[in-house]
């Protein structure tokens, strides 16, 4: 039979950021329990009073492990360089039978000019392209019979050097996505490779997101 407890917990597990309040005890407690009040009634199908929900908020704990907790902080005491780019440009492509083909365009370009910064995905529906704005124009030329979705420019990206075995941490990438969100920063891309983490903004919040991520970092 479910209990209190487990509504609570079911409605935390779904909201990681109200759950890191609980955690650093920056909640009201009996403001929340009213709050939660009716959604927990109506999953019990019977009136339940605030008291025995904030007696249940006050007992809850997270569902981490020891054995977690201790690898998620050695792994983020050894993130590696953080790097910065600025005037990069965002093209989403709508896919076709000849974008790669003409993407070939864009990595002979590209392998002539080392010092660019360069991404492609691939999606089932679009393709993605960031780019270092000098190469606009040219990249708007490869791409002339394509059908482009959306484009940004005037973008930064903030790199960053994840640790071996970074992959096997539960929650590594949440802690970078709760410190940007704790500041108010709004991320126009997301790029993984295995060992490293990109997110990319615009200009205007580019400090403020390099000052979050270093807070995650120390």
């Amino acid at each position: 039979m479910k209990t209190v407890s487990n509504c609570v917990e079911d409605i935390l597990i779904t909201q990681p950021y109200l759950e890191e309040a609980l955690s650093r005890n920056i909640i009201n407690f009996s403001a929340l329990a009213i709050e939660l009040t009716e959604p927990i009634s109506k999953m019990l199908k019977k009136p339940v009073k605030p008291g025995a929900i904030m007696m249940a908020l006050r007992r809850y704990n997270p569902p981490v492990t020891l054995g977690n907790s201790i690898k998620m902080k050695k792994v983020i005491q050894n993130l590696g360089d953080i790097t910065v780019r600025s005037n990069l440009t965002d093209f989403t492509i709508k896919n076709s039978d000849t974008i790669i083909d003409n993407h070939s365009k864009i990595l002979n370009k590209i392998n002539q000019e080392t010092k660019l910064f360069y991404t492609f995905t691939r999606g089932i529906h679009e393709s993605n392209i960031i780019i270092s704005s000098i190469l606009d124009d040219f990249t708007r030329e490869c791409f002339k019979n394509e059908t482009f979705l959306a484009t940004q420019d005037g973008l930064s990206a903030i790199s960053v050097n994840l640790p071996q075995d970074n992959s096997k941490i539960a929650g590594l990438y949440y802690q970078f996505f709760k410190r940007l969100a704790w500041e108010g920063i709004v991320l126009y891309e997301v790029i993984s490779t295995t060992n490293e983490f990109t997110i990319l903004v615009e200009e205007e919040f580019v400090d403020k997101a390099f000052s979050a991520i270093k807070k995650v970092k120390y």
